[in-house]
């Protein structure tokens, strides 16, 4: 398979399909890839880059079994445990990041679900964030209802993340207190709300390439409009622990599969950008247009917003 000539088929229209022998992608050429995934999102997406940051608004006593979560009630972890945070404190982080130029903000809590007093906190501070900021809010709290999203969606919330982490396949491997159509019910409540689909997942839980195309058909077939695509940062105490760490050449990869089948989308670097060189400089020209900054959630940030702007910048994307 030529993929540069892929990629012009793409950018005159063609879409891949589940139906399809996509396993050429796994030993093609990697430069000639990302080369090709680049033009895909130099056209679709253009140069400018998403910056998006998230505080970590609940944590730690997690009921859900998820393998590589630090934040999980089921594992022994360092993991800080609170309950969800003032709104004078969530305020003060979403003018920071605001201040520093990122486009949106999220505040994303551990658990299955926000309910009760603590969602009633949450439609507080979205409120007093879109009264007070002029950024995209965007929240990650778990399953929800439509009728939290309609609620959501009223105080300002414009962009709700949902990843579904792996495969179809994959998934009870590294999770089985709830299910992977439970993940897909959830997405569709968001768009039928009519706000923005984030949802991605997690590389290098034990899957392998197959997995991880079928994860990129799921997300094109769901019409997601952001990827975060995050690299396993083994965390001590969990059951992936000795997880063996991915090549750079494996994330970089995926990445670039990823802008393949979903062309239009965001594809953006989350956790684990500490494995690629220079943060993801080669990512971001090879289909990458965006990413989490700042500080995140339960694994330390080797980037900054300002470190991330100079690179781009630097790159001649629009920041």
């Amino acid at each position: 398979m030529d993929v540069l000539q892929l990629a012009e088929e793409i950018i005159s229209g063609r879409r891949l399909k589940r139906e399809e022998d996509l396993s050429f992608f796994v030993e093609c050429n990697l430069e000639e890839l990302l080369k090709g995934a680049d033009r895909i999102r130099e056209k679709f997406v253009g140069e400018q880059v998403d910056l998006c940051s998230i505080i970590n608004g609940r944590s730690g006593k997690c009921p859900e079994d998820c393998k590589y979560c630090a934040q999980s009630a089921h594992h022994h972890t360092d993991c800080e445990v609170y309950d969800f945070l003032p709104k004078e404190q969530l305020l003060e982080a979403c003018k920071m990041n605001e201040k520093e130029g990122v486009h949106r903000f999220s505040i994303v809590t551990a658990g299955r679900a926000l309910t009760g007093e603590e969602f009633q906190k949450s439609l507080d501070a979205y409120k007093a964030m879109n009264e007070e900021c002029n950024i995209h809010l965007c929240a990650s709290m778990g399953f929800v209802s439509a009728e939290q999203l309609h609620q959501l969606h009223e105080v300002g919330v414009t962009s709700y993340h949902h990843n579904i982490e792996t495969s179809r396949r994959h998934f009870p491997n590294i999770c089985s207190t709830h299910t992977f159509e439970q993940k897909l019910a959830t997405l569709e409540l968001i768009k039928a709300e009519g706000m923005h689909v984030c949802s991605g997942g997690i590389i290098g839980m034990g899957e392998d390439f197959e997995d991880r195309i079928d994860m990129a058909l799921t997300l094109s077939e769901v019409g997601v409009d952001s990827i975060p695509i995050n690299t396993l940062m083994p965390i001590p105490g969990t059951p992936l622990e000795n997880q063996p760490q991915l090549t750079e050449e494996e994330i970089l990869r995926t990445i670039a599969i990823f802008r393949y089948i979903n062309p239009t989308a965001h594809i953006r670097l989350a956790a684990g950008r500490a494995l690629l060189t220079n943060d993801g400089e080669r990512a971001f020209a090879g289909g990458a247009s965006a990413t989490i900054t700042g500080n995140m959630l339960t694994t330390a940030a080797a980037a900054t917003i300002q470190k991330d702007k100079d690179m781009l910048t630097a790159m001649g994307r629009t920041v």
